[in-house]
């Protein structure tokens, strides 16, 4: 794979999610950018031992493959979910399949370590690196460990040799300050961890190195802080959402929030690209949808979705919030015990109920970020896969009484492509010129919210 003359305005954007991976080519030209998704691969997680695993040398197989299919680029950029990481020994070879955040490895282990907010800014997650870290440090493979390598960088280091740590998806580790955007060598000496796993840290736009004589460039590597970078906005007067297995609801600041009251409503700070902070809520987001789908079979989605948008709106409501739906397995039966569910209740209801309790847990975090950082909040900006599903999209609008513009589907893919496409010359400017081209290339669409005080009422039903 080697860049050529015709692959001036062409970049690959690696992108996993936690159920699939694909590799988009985007081809800038003058005033727009064209999306080519070339590869898709199944990310299937894998349960050996007791111990649920990614399958990580299949997924680097489906980006090989995938950067095959793209032919001749300008770079390579990589982005992941958080928080999960490959760990190697001195002589560079990994030491196991990573580990799935939703294992229950880390059961109770956040409970034992002080609240680490003060340095981290994070929201306490029962899954965050460190206290996965926690977990596998009485292990032979944490003592055999030389390095620690989140996804994306390790995907990096498998294509160009080159080790190190991208900000934004260490900035979820909870390893890392917040406010010197580096590693906490304080912290991580009283949890009793060993700083020398830890790499030096790059920015989006870095070079890594060069895989077949192709560069791979850091992005938001974070799949949020890519999604954010596509945010279309106009203003600061913005929340977002990026909306998938999980919903990320929150801001775009300069600096943390790093307040008591923050800390007690679980609100993260995260890094983004341009230096800027990431601070939000993480929200169970489509993952219980999913799951049921799963369980039943994978039926259409489009039928359901038509059948429940004729189902009473907040006859069902359930704390999404709530770990309980944090597992795979039996989602239905959760919800069906969480929401009171008559045994009759047909699967469209279900999914009425998945939807609007989303949109509420939704009104709850845009809601409480401005509250929290002090802003007015115009707009809310929903990303992703999620901008694909109308009902969710009206019922987030009708929730936050707020307009809701949605779009576009791709966000992960679009910035990661526009951070290399900076870095290569090909796009100009700071955020706000990015964000102008995504308006200009990709589909927007507004959704006005509907005012009524039934949200207010299903809200308290769930303490929202």
């Amino acid at each position: 794979m080697t860049e050529s003359s015709g692959a001036a305005g062409s970049f690959a954007a690696v992108d996993l999610g936690a159920s699939s991976g694909r590799v988009v080519v985007g081809r800038f030209h003058p005033g727009g950018l064209d999306l080519e998704v070339v590869h898709r691969f199944p990310n299937e997680p894998v349960r050996a031992g007791g111990t649920l695993h990614w399958d990580i040398l299949s997924l680097h197989r489906g980006v090989v493959e995938g950067l095959r299919a793209a032919g001749p680029v300008r770079s390579v950029g990589i982005d992941s979910w958080a928080v999960d990481y490959g760990l190697l020994d001195a002589d560079g070879a990994l030491l196991g399949n990573p580990v799935h955040y939703r294992d229950s490895r880390t059961d109770g282990i956040a409970e034992r370590v002080r609240d680490l907010y003060d340095v981290c800014g994070l929201q306490r997650l029962p899954f965050n690196t460190v206290y996965q870290l926690l977990a596998a440090e009485p292990t032979a493979q944490y003592a055999a460990a030389h390095r620690l390598l989140m996804i994306p960088d390790l995907l990096a280091y498998w294509l160009t040799g080159e080790i190190g740590a991208e900000y934004t998806n260490a900035s979820t580790t909870g390893l890392l300050d917040v406010r010197t955007r580096d590693w906490s060598s304080p912290l991580i000496s009283e949890l009793g961890l060993r700083s020398t796993l830890l790499p030096p840290v790059r920015h989006p736009g870095d070079l890594i190195g060069l895989y077949e004589g192709t560069p791979v460039v850091a992005v938001g590597s974070h799949d949020t802080a890519s999604a954010v970078v596509a945010v279309p906005a106009t203003g600061p007067d913005f929340a977002y959402i990026s909306c998938g297995t999980w919903s990320l609801v929150g801001l775009e600041l300069d600096a943390p929030v790093l307040s008591e009251a923050s800390r007690a409503a679980d609100f993260t700070n995260e890094g983004g690209v341009d230096s800027t902070i990431r601070y939000l809520r993480n929200v169970m987001g489509l993952w219980p949808l999913q799951e049921c789908l799963r369980e039943w079979g994978s039926p259409d989605l489009a039928t359901l979705l038509t059948e429940a948008s004729s189902r009473a709106a907040l006859r069902y409501v359930v704390d999404l919030d709530d770990p309980v739906f944090l597992p795979p397995g039996d989602m239905e039966g959760r919800l069906r015990t969480a929401a009171g569910l008559p045994a009759d209740v047909d699967r469209a209801t279900i999914v009425r109920c998945v939807l609007d309790s989303l949109a509420l847990a939704h009104r709850r975090a845009v809601r409480q970020a401005g509250e929290l950082a002090g802003r007015e909040i115009g707009v809310v900006h929903l990303v992703g896969g999620g901008a694909l599903n109308e009902l969710l999209c009206q019922a987030t609008a009708d929730a936050c009484g707020l307009p809701v513009l949605a779009g576009p589907v791709e966000a992960t893919a679009i910035g990661n492509l526009l951070v290399q496409a900076r870095a290569a010359g090909v796009v100009h400017g700071g955020l706000d010129a990015m964000r102008a081209l995504v308006r200009e290339t990709q589909q927007i669409v507004r959704y006005e919210p509907v005012p009524s005080p039934v949200w207010d009422e299903a809200a308290a039903r769930v303490g929202r």
